[in-house]
């Protein structure tokens, strides 16, 4: 039997391995522009600019 092409796409993940969960939350305009100032300071996107100071935070 010849074996079926894979489907284009991120292949699955291994049962218990996501990636992670989301968590919303809101800024105001204002907010919103310093967050986004400050991670360009430090060279980085927002998520990863909002995840390494709530960790720096919390002691992650």
């Amino acid at each position: 039997m010849p074996k079926q092409p894979r489907k284009p796409g991120r292949p699955r993940l291994a049962k218990g391995a996501a990636k992670g969960s989301i968590v919303p939350v809101r800024f105001s305009p204002e907010d919103r522009k310093r967050v986004e100032a400050a991670a360009k300071a430090s060279k980085q996107n927002v998520s990863q600019w909002i995840r390494s100071t709530l960790l720096a935070t919390i002691g992650g």
